[in-house]
């Protein structure tokens, strides 16, 4: 009789999750899951107040992209070199709050909405623009943070 392979070094399974291991995974589960609620709430919110026009460019998922983009830079500087968070802070607002305010799934859609409209070098530019706004966000808004708080302390 042969073991089955997991593709794990050696074959060797790993260990059912424990009933503590469920207890303490359970709180993260929570918050994320309120924080998602939250965020996606947020982003719909700024689609009401913000409509794309039919034909238009898709300001609002690229601005919300951005600008989420741009809080977890700041975020992520605070929580690991100011002051240190509660554990279930990270999870609630990074991954909840901001992972449920910004948005891939939209992101894709209009891009594809782009493309099958026709308006092939806006789809282009959308497809290109997008990552290219939040990866700088994120930078700019971690350096800046970082500059703030150089400041502050001398």
């Amino acid at each position: 009789m042969t073991v089955p392979r997991t593709g794990r070094p050696g074959g060797i399974r790993a260990a059912a999750p424990s009933r503590s291991g469920w207890r303490t995974q359970a709180p993260v589960v929570a918050v994320v899951a309120l924080g998602g609620g939250t965020g996606a709430a947020a982003r719909y919110a700024a689609s009401l107040w913000w409509p794309t026009p039919a034909g238009g460019f898709p300001w609002t998922t690229f601005g919300v992209n951005a600008v989420g983009c741009a809080v977890i830079g700041v975020f992520m500087v605070v929580i690991t070199e100011v002051r240190p968070a509660h554990r279930l802070v990270r999870p609630f607002f990074g991954t909840g709050v901001l992972g449920g305010f910004t948005t891939f799934s939209t992101y894709a859609v209009d891009s594809r909405s782009l493309f099958a409209d026709g308006r092939l070098p806006t789809g282009l530019a959308y497809l290109a623009a997008t990552p290219l706004a939040a990866l700088t966000a994120v930078w700019l808004a971690a350096w800046a943070a970082r500059r703030v708080l150089k400041w502050r302390q001398s």
